[in-house]
Parts: structure tokens; C-alpha cells; sequence
């Protein structure tokens, strides 16, 4: 139960910060998801904690949030532990199309996109590469090129080595997705019907 700099938490002990800072990534604040799935899903750009443990969280004081990704808040108790979510790499990569498809809407990419979806085509090297040419496209090159390596790995082989490469390319597109106002939690649901 220890987070950054080795802090050691305890359940029902209130945690007291300052909230000085304007920012969220320093320790003025006590970070928190709006969502267990939020949670699951942006680990690996936020702390990407191994072993992960989840708990139910009093946010109190004052509040900062990061466009829907994270918040902060200045006084936390942790309440209870609760179950950690098991998400698919196939959710992981649902995930990481529902946000893309929430903020760009090249006719091409969202063709492919609703294919991979409806499962009809999973393919996504080829389609990766494409988009990765278009300028206006360049944010997310990244992003799809790591949903296309594990797209093919979780249709051929050995995808557990692909799944942190799934949960970045999730994470970069449900960055944008925050940048534009999106309702990330109800994207993150929606992606858990995606086996």
C-alpha cells in the first residue's frame, strides 16, 4: 500500500496535502480515477504500478481535474479495497478505438475503425501504416501502429507480451479524447462488451 516516493497508506486514515501547485503530477495533490476502468485503462501512462490494488476512495477538500483521465484532490481516505477490473487486450484496443473515433473522423480511419469493431476485419497493420502517412493523422500514428502490433499478436500468438503496447496506445488516444470534452468512462464501458 505504498505510492510514489515510498508513501505508505492505510485504510481510514485521512491524508492531508496543500494544493498549492496548479498542476496534478507533483505532491500538492492526492491522485484519484473517476472510474475503476479509468483506472485499469490509464495505468500505463499515468503510474504504471505492476500488481495494481484498487480502493474505493473519500476525495475531499479541493478538487483539480485532469480533463476526465485522473483528479486530485487535497484530503483522501481510503474507504475499502475493492476488486481490480480484468480488461481484455481486445478491450484495451476498443478502448483505444472508441476515443480515436470521438475526435477524428477521417472517412478511411473510420471505416477501418468500426470494421475492427464489428470484428468483420482485425487486421490492423496495413490500416496503421496508412494513417500513420496522413499529416493530419500524426497524433495518433503511435497510438495505431501499438493497437495494430496487438491486434495481429492476439490473433497469432503469445499476446500477453502485447498487452502493455495495447494499454499505451488506449492511453494516448483517451489523451486526445480528454483534450476534446469526451465522456471517457462511458467509453470505458462500452469497450468491455468488445471479448
Amino acid at each position: 500500500m505504498r505510492t510514489y516516493n515510498g508513501f505508505q497508506w492505510e485504510l481510514g486514515k485521512e491524508v492531508i496535502t496543500d494544493g498549492k501547485d496548479n498542476e496534478l503530477c507533483n505532491n500538492s495533490w492526492l491522485h484519484y480515477y473517476h472510474h475503476p476502468l479509468l483506472a485499469v485503462l490509464l495505468n500505463p501512462i499515468h503510474a504504471n504500478i505492476d500488481n495494481s490494488r484498487l480502493f474505493e476512495v473519500k476525495a475531499l477538500g479541493k478538487h483539480l481535474d485532469d480533463k476526465g483521465l485522473k483528479g486530485g484532490c487535497t484530503k483522501m481516505t481510503l474507504v475499502k479495497e475493492i476488486e481490480l477490473p480484468e480488461i481484455t487486450l481486445n478491450q484495451q484496443i476498443a478502448f483505444g478505438i472508441l476515443c480515436s473515433l470521438a475526435v477524428y473522423k477521417e472517412s478511411t480511419y473510420i471505416l477501418w475503425a468500426n470494421n475492427w469493431l464489428s470484428g468483420v476485419d482485425r487486421t490492423a497493420a496495413a490500416a496503421a501504416a496508412r494513417y500513420a502517412d496522413a499529416a493530419d493523422a500524426a497524433r495518433y500514428a503511435d497510438a495505431a501502429a501499438a493497437a495494430a502490433d496487438a491486434a495481429d499478436a492476439a490473433r497469432y500468438a503469445d499476446a500477453a507480451r502485447y498487452a502493455d503496447a495495447a494499454a499505451a496506445a488506449a492511453a494516448a488516444r483517451a489523451n486526445a479524447a480528454a483534450d476534446a470534452n469526451i465522456d471517457l468512462i462511458k467509453l470505458a464501458k462500452k469497450a468491455l462488451k468488445y471479448k
